[in-house]
């Protein structure tokens, strides 16, 4: 496996067209005349994260000859993992030294001990520090070990101390779905100081997934002030994938708003943004390029993605589109090329409509000249990739009843166990009732009550911090294998084709897994060269590149490179579902399930079926609707997009994209 290897950006599916910035400056400043930051965009997270650590470099470097020290503002969380992975890389293989370099971290929990693994002490050591050559002495990351009363002297301290090096030279950032930097939450000023702040709910339930818990999470944490923020030579803030694509654009095109304290970058002389292409996705070079300069209308999917976008801002179907809609919302120069709004319209109409189909393995004995999936063959055999044991019914249960009624051999692969996301308490239950269960037919069963009493007291003794025991952890993947048994045999699967492939990457016990490495792509090859499928259904979420179904995504697209000279490859076809977070833009849809009423409801009492996930679901982010609500909601609003436009009106749709490896 070669982790260096571009999968993603090389279908031209993802993200539409990718508008490079060309050299000509002048040029530039048209694409980017809505952005109030410089911004790069890149194909890859991995791209971005080497550009990135790159200027880093350079900086350390250029002070080091001029026999300097250099000052660097570091973050942590998901983003600058591949960043200061980047940099390690460096340090060992292209002698960059750290000896000169003195880091401030902006911000860390308090009250939090500086051992725990849920510390940024404990991140930044195992990420950057414990790697490099930088000295003990250099290295200053708020204490959240301080007594109360001895923080506002250790903030002041902290502000006087970079003060005394003249600033910050370089200041990494990331930033935060609310548009935090640091822990500047949503209000704070602009000449806000090092200071004690209180998170609120939002960042706070972002940080549920690693504390196991919201109820876990620290209420306060210590934060670099926006003072010395402003007063750094130079800032470069990374954003990596569509999850942050939101609020890249509030900060980068909007306003200057308290609300959204990055946007405070806009009044920095020397700041810049460094995402990758689904950070950049609502960026109006991006999202609407024909708004700020002339497109080239030879891409189908640009055109599409034009006249979607025109029907919602007129609101207005497609076969009701004039040549005024499109000279008045800046679309004349789609019509110049392609000729008159009616003959555009009809083509743009058939398109999506080619799209909707019953018959998501294909129809037998019809013409599938226009339809998304092939007829032949009539039976075929049909894998279904779910990173966690649920995600297979909340994403594509409606399709998925199909294609078993239709008589499709359908098989279901669970990638990876989901143990972490069973909580403690429910975790109990199970303890305790198979105690129960085991005393009232062998109640004189030692072996059975000492493992009773150690499961039950590391449950009642486990710190916030502290990784499950393998016991533990075992019954909490068997919780997720019993209820995604039930949730496939609800959808009329029978035992066998239920796989649980256990990939060895997430099986760390903790919410931060283990890179992804070739045992985990031997895994998918061997289950795939045994099914040898004619269809292939994955999750194409891309929002976090560290994130399990970005991870999980990766294992088959590798696995796919490896092994795409095997014959049965030749008629296989891929097709991308979403998972509970997002969905497929309806320009981007190749293939749009109806699915009735009745079969909503199946879709719902097959995710009833992860009773676990119902009951406190452990990473629910923001959204306090369940797992159900969420796919029957985004379903509906699928299906209300088509109507809109001009299609059949149905209860709801699933939607899929197709991957050409």
């Amino acid at each position: 496996m070669n982790p260096n290897k571009k999968l993603i950006s090389k279908n031209p599916l993802f993200f539409g067209t990718t508008y490079h910035i060309p050299k000509n400056l002048a040029h530039r400043d048209v694409l980017t005349k809505y952005e109030k930051i410089p911004t790069y965009i890149y194909d890859e997270s991995y791209e971005a994260s080497g550009v990135a650590a790159k200027e880093i470099a350079g900086i350390i470097r250029k002070k080091q000859k001029q026999s300097q020290h250099c000052v660097l503002g570091l973050v942590t969380g998901s983003t600058p993992i591949g960043i200061y992975s980047e940099l390690v890389r460096m340090h060992k293989e292209e002698d960059l030294s750290f000896k000169n370099v003195i880091t401030f971290n902006l911000d860390e929990y308090y009250p939090m001990n500086k051992e725990s693994v849920l510390s940024y002490n404990a991140y930044m050591y195992k990420h950057l520090f414990n790697h490099v050559d930088i000295l003990p002495e250099n290295i200053n990351i708020p204490d959240g070990d301080l007594e109360f009363n001895k923080i506002y002297d250790f903030c002041q301290m902290y502000d006087k101390k970079i003060e005394s090096l003249g600033g910050i030279d370089l200041l990494f950032l990331g930033i935060g779905k609310t548009g935090l930097i640091g822990f500047n939450e949503p209000g704070a000023q602009i000449t806000s100081k090092t200071r004690l702040v209180a998170l609120d709910t939002r960042t706070k339930q972002d940080a549920a997934r690693d504390f196991g818990s919201i109820t876990k999470v620290p209420f306060r944490a210590i934060t670099m002030g926006f003072e010395s923020i402003m007063n750094s030579k130079q800032i470069i803030l990374v954003g990596l994938g569509e999850g942050k694509a939101k609020i890249l654009k509030e900060t980068i095109e909007g306003q200057i708003n308290e609300q959204v304290p990055a946007s405070y970058l806009q009044n920095h002389d020397n700041a810049k943004v460094i995402v990758d292409n689904g950070a950049a996705m609502q960026l109006t070079r991006v999202k609407t390029p024909w708004l700020v300069d002339t497109c080239d209308w030879s891409s189908s999917r640009l055109v599409r993605k034009a006249v979607v976008w025109l029907c919602q801002q007129t609101k207005k179907p497609i076969l009701k589109l004039t040549t005024t809609d499109y000279v008045n919302y800046g679309l004349s120069s789609l019509i110049a090329d392609k000729g008159s709004a009616y003959s555009l319209n009809i083509r743009v109409f058939n398109e999506l409509q080619h799209t909707i189909t019953g018959w998501p393995g294909g129809k037998p004995n019809a013409d599938d000249t226009h339809r998304p999936e092939r007829k032949s063959p009539s039976k075929k055999r049909v894998v279904i990739f779910s990173p966690h044991p649920d995600d297979d019914v909340i994403s594509m249960g409606g399709t998925q009843i199909r294609l078993v009624e239709q008589g499709h051999d359908v098989h279901v692969a669970y990638q990876v166990s989901g143990n972490i996301a069973v909580s403690d308490e429910y975790a109990n239950r199970f303890i305790s009732f198979h105690n129960l269960y085991t005393n009232s037919y062998d109640p004189d069963n030692i072996t059975q009550k000492e493992q009773y009493e150690k499961t039950k007291q590391f449950l009642q003794s486990k710190k916030g911090d502290e990784i499950d025991i393998p016991d533990i952890r075992v019954l909490k993947g068997l919780i997720r294998r019993m209820e995604a048994k039930a949730a496939c045999k609800y959808a009329g699967m029978q035992d066998e084709n239920v796989h649980f492939l256990d990939l060895p990457f997430y099986e760390t016990g903790a919410v931060e897994k283990k890179p992804l490495s070739q045992p985990d792509i031997e895994i998918i090859k061997e289950f795939l060269r045994e099914i040898k499928p004619h269809q292939i259904f994955a999750a194409g979420d891309l929002s976090d590149p560290h994130g399990t179904h970005r991870v999980c995504l990766d294992a088959i697209l590798y696995a796919l490179e490896e092994i795409k000279e095997d014959d049965w490859m030749q008629d296989c076809w891929l097709w991308l579902y979403r998972g509970a977070w997002h969905e497929w833009d309806i320009d981007e849809i190749e293939m749009a399930v109806p699915i009735s009423p009745e079969e909503l409801y199946k879709k719902r009492e097959a995710i009833f079926r992860h009773q676990s996930q119902k009951e406190g679901a452990m990473f629910m982010g923001d959204d306090s609707r369940e797992f159900w609500q969420r796919a029957e909601d985004r379903n509906r609003s699928t299906a209300k997009l088509y109507d809109e436009v001009g299609m059949a009106e149905y209860e709801a749709m699933e939607a899929f994209v197709r991957y050409y490896p």
